[in-house]
């Protein structure tokens, strides 16, 4: 956990209380590291519905997996912390090999140094000249701080340097041109003749240093393995050509490269592994996020393990345990579990499992299907022979972490057999 004796929160010593949906009524006081400490079982220790729980052994799995992909691979990696907003898996992540988080707006980054982050790759050309106030300040009271982002504009690099300038910056800020996915993508430069010209206004200006370059093929239009390669291939490139040209100050220390999202990191690893020897050393950063929940839709079938089996596979560690509180007809039920709970941008959320509100025996959710979703409600079909009644609570996988996480602010960690060890925060 975070230190406070390093200004950093210690969230463990947070208290229990209406603020935090499903969390037991009796519990109210107590901090949240006592809670965890008695150890409760999610059934039956006093918790409320809807509760999403997060599976510890596959939270643990998955950073295992992609710690030895990345090894294996010769990667650094910066998962995206937008995913969670969970400092305790920001430092679980480090502690599983992660160089350090990606943020992808200000208010995030704000969030890592509070929780004492020390790297953070910002995805985002930063023009906000409060943050960039904000930014010089960290950076002049931290020599240990490291901080990169995109620059994509040569506007953006004035806006920079006016800000940096302003705020009297001691310390350089490190940015890499963002190449764009394509020339319909969503940021970044679309040609290598204009990726040259922001270089050459980064050059100008002593309130930023070129460290690399960088981009992002997951909003690619038409995305597919083809198309990421060749993008890579371009990136590549265009790092090749910026350091011919002596772009790079020896003093930077080394080249960044950095790609990668949820979807196509085994491309981006097989790219990356093609990189010529430079004048400096390169940091390869992979940018992945979703690997540390997974999930069970958008991930499950657009994960790459799903192309490279003999890597390994992640485990989808959320379930949405809602309860039936209405059976109207043999062919509809409703749970209590609705759009204020669940993901749904993507995919709704699916039935998997059922817990009889009778023995307390789980089983498949056989016949059961979510068909839609309330602001507070689950509408399920029930077909012929689905054993369910009021009562009963349902237990939903659900897609798109990025949307699970935040509609919650204190998650339990559940071990298999239901005991409750753990509670995440998030700060969204």
């Amino acid at each position: 956990m975070p230190d406070p004796a390093n200004g950093t929160p210690d969230l463990a010593n947070e208290r229990v209380d209406h603020r935090f949906k499903a969390l037991p009524p009796d519990a109210e006081g107590l901090t949240v590291g006592e809670l965890s400490a008695q150890r409760r079982n999610l059934f039956t220790g006093g918790f409320t519905t809807p509760v999403l729980a997060l599976s510890a052994e596959s939270v643990e799995h998955n950073l295992r997996l992609l710690e030895t992909y990345a090894e294996r691979h010769g990667l650094a990696f910066a998962p995206h912390g937008k995913t969670s907003m969970a400092p305790q898996l920001f430092e679980r992540q480090l502690e599983h090999g992660a160089w350090g988080i990606t943020a992808a707006v200000p208010h995030q980054a704000r969030v890592y140094r509070a929780h004492g982050i020390s790297r953070i790759f910002l995805g985002n050309e930063l023009v906000d000249a409060v943050a960039l106030r904000w930014l010089a300040a960290e950076l002049d009271a931290d020599p240990d701080f490291r901080f990169i982002c995109y620059v994509d504009s040569v506007r953006g690099v004035e806006l920079m340097d006016e800000a940096l300038r302003a705020a009297g910056a001691a310390r350089p800020v490190d940015v890499v041109v963002e190449l764009a996915a394509g020339s319909t993508g969503r940021t970044g430069v679309r040609t290598e003749a204009e990726c040259a010209a922001v270089a050459d206004a980064v050059a100008a200006v002593p309130t930023l240093r070129l460290v690399g370059v960088a981009g992002y093929e997951g909003t690619m239009p038409g995305a597919d393995a083809e198309r990421v390669r060749e993008w890579l291939h371009r990136l590549v490139g265009l790092a090749a050509a910026f350091d011919k040209a002596g772009r790079f100050d020896p003093a930077v220390g080394e080249i960044v490269v950095s790609a990668g999202g949820s979807e196509w990191f085994d491309t981006v690893a097989e790219v990356f592994a093609e990189i010529p020897e430079l004048s400096l050393p390169v940091l390869k950063l992979l940018r992945s996020g979703a690997y540390v929940s997974h999930d069970d839709g958008q991930y499950r079938t657009r994960t790459p393990f799903n192309r490279i089996p003999e890597e390994g596979a992640l485990q989808p560690a959320f379930r949405l345990w809602s309860q039936v509180v209405s059976r109207p007809t043999a062919e509809q039920a409703f749970t209590n579990a609705g759009k204020r709970d669940a993901a749904h941008d993507l995919h709704l959320p699916e039935a998997q499992v059922v817990r009889d509100a009778r023995t307390g025996e789980i089983r498949p959710a056989e016949g059961i299907t979510v068909t839609g979703l309330s602001d507070q409600h689950a509408w399920l079909a029930t077909g012929p022979g689905a054993d369910l009644e009021v009562g009963d609570w349902v237990g939903m996988g659900l897609s798109h972490p990025c949307t699970i996480f935040d509609k919650w602010q204190l998650i339990p960690v559940v071990e298999a057999d239901g005991t409750v060890v753990d509670h995440i925060r998030t700060f969204f």
